[in-house]
């Protein structure tokens, strides 16, 4: 299933709109953290698509059915542009920069590839259960012993 993208920023809530319809047929709830995370992406990526090429785009979503609890799910984009994807390296007071880096931490495969006279990027998220990041546990009593005193996180 394919999505036409104007270039226009309006087209990036467009984007994830149409993305949560199509969750329904696909078994993934659109509250679970794999639909979250695959609208993130689907933002990240048109946004990028719309802001950087100024040229019209194609989202594209592959979301296997609820039989095929094995199977990825796959998003691409395909815009008209040549240029390659480049990654940047941002100071954190920028408010954008940041995006390749995102589909790189979220997405468990990425990549892309030439397309006619364009190109697709693509990424895909496993549809098995991720582990849970360790959270640290504090401990409030000794925690208190502290108190008044100011901290600065380095």
């Amino acid at each position: 299933m394919q999505l036409e993208i104007r270039p226009d920023p309006a087209e990036v809530g467009r984007a994830r709109r149409w993305a949560r319809s199509r969750l329904a047929g696909s078994g993934i709830g659109v509250d679970e953290p794999l639909a979250e995370t695959l609208i993130l992406l689907v933002s990240e990526l048109v946004t990028n698509a719309v802001v950087h090429t100024g040229r019209p785009a194609v989202l594209r979503l592959s979301l296997p059915g609820a039989e095929a609890e094995s199977a990825p799910v796959r998003l691409e984009v395909a815009d008209r542009s040549g240029r390659a994807p480049v990654p940047r390296c941002v100071d954190g007071d920028a408010t954008g920069g940041r995006g390749l880096a995102l589909v790189d931490g979220l997405a468990d495969r990425w990549g892309w590839s030439r397309e006619g006279a364009g190109k697709s990027i693509w990424c895909e998220l496993d549809r098995c259960e991720r582990p849970q990041k360790d959270t640290q546990v504090y401990d409030i009593e000794a925690a208190s012993a502290y108190e008044g005193l100011a901290f600065e996180v380095v």
